[in-house]
């Protein structure tokens, strides 16, 4: 498991400085931004400056800019190299959480 010294409010920070360079590379205003996405400008203009948004609006944000497909790559579960190491995962994996 990998640790981040990073806390989710510089998580959400760092996120929202990206999404802002996205949109500024295709010379969007952020009215154009919102327009195309659905999401109001207040809303990315809180975005841009907080780091503050629903996932459904940022998930929406990502489309309009062509980047949804990125989101793939979020929370995968960990890839086994044994059928060992599968019986293993099997077993700390239930269908409802233990804890």
């Amino acid at each position: 498991m990998k640790f981040s010294f990073n806390t989710p409010k510089e998580t959400a920070k760092d996120l929202s400085r990206k999404l802002k360079d996205l949109r500024l590379l295709k010379k969007w205003k952020r009215s154009t931004l919102a327009r195309r996405s659905g999401v109001t400008e207040s809303s990315l203009r809180r975005f841009e400056q907080t780091g503050q948004v629903s996932l459904n609006n940022f998930l929406k944000l990502l489309h309009a800019l062509g980047r949804l497909d990125e989101t793939e790559n979020l929370l995968k579960l960990p890839t086994v190299q044994s059928l060992e190491e599968l019986k293993i995962m099997e077993l700390e994996i239930s269908k409802r959480g233990s804890i």
